[in-house]
């Protein structure tokens, strides 16, 4: 049992660790051959559009329940209180808490919205105005735990020559997104990882019985 003045001692030491590390991190290139480019970021650079450009992120995928971005830059002339309509980038939401409390059908849930993005069409109408899915930003309040998993359990499942198991994924991203050995128990949360194996073993489980979209 950690004592008061220990657990300030850690928290200290990942505010500064934050202040050092940079908003948002490529953590793989070319997805599945698509020319797409995976990121992890944290509110910050979820919240920059002009970040978002530099790196070409044309989708952001926010996984933190207690987080909310208004990233509507084209308001729709029919808000009437708050304002709806379109962001300069497509923007999808999965409510994750980060740590215990999640149904572990959420995670699974979490894989198959962030997997189906890449493979979604949109139609072409004045509603829909992005033309292409670009970069991919996954995204939580500090861009290490939630993302961290979900991105682990996308990465093992689809690109699996390359990350064999979840634990190869999260120790890749960890290096890549620079989180610092002390962070680790808490970067991912060992919970959130839990789930993601539970969801890795039901996707397999479920792949032989998906449609073919192409028939």
């Amino acid at each position: 049992m950690k004592t008061e003045a220990e657990i300030l001692d850690i928290k200290r030491l990942f505010r500064e660790a934050d202040a050092m590390r940079a908003p948002l991190h490529c953590v793989h290139e070319n997805f599945l051959g698509r020319g797409i480019d995976l990121y992890i970021g944290n509110k910050q650079a979820a919240s920059d559009p002009e970040l978002l450009k530099e790196h070409r992120i044309g989708t952001v995928f926010n996984c933190a329940v207690n987080l909310d971005i208004n990233l509507v830059t084209t308001v729709d002339p029919l808000s009437k209180t708050l304002p709806f309509g379109w962001a300069p980038v497509r923007y999808y939401k999965l409510g994750i808490v980060d740590g215990p409390g999640n149904p572990h059908p959420m995670m699974l849930a979490g894989y198959y919205q962030l997997r189906s993005i890449i493979d979604q069409e949109l139609p072409k109408k004045e509603s829909y105005p992005w033309t292409e899915t670009g970069n991919i930003l996954i995204n939580c309040r500090g861009g290490r735990s939630r993302s961290v998993t979900l991105t682990a359990l996308l990465l093992h499942l689809d690109e699996p020559e390359t990350y064999p198991t979840i634990d190869a994924a999260v120790a890749h991203i960890r290096e890549a997104r620079q989180l610092i050995k002390e962070e680790w128990p808490e970067a991912p949360k060992q919970v959130l990882v839990d789930a993601a194996y539970w969801a890795a073993e039901q996707v397999k489980r479920i792949r032989p019985y998906l449609p073919d979209e192409n028939e």
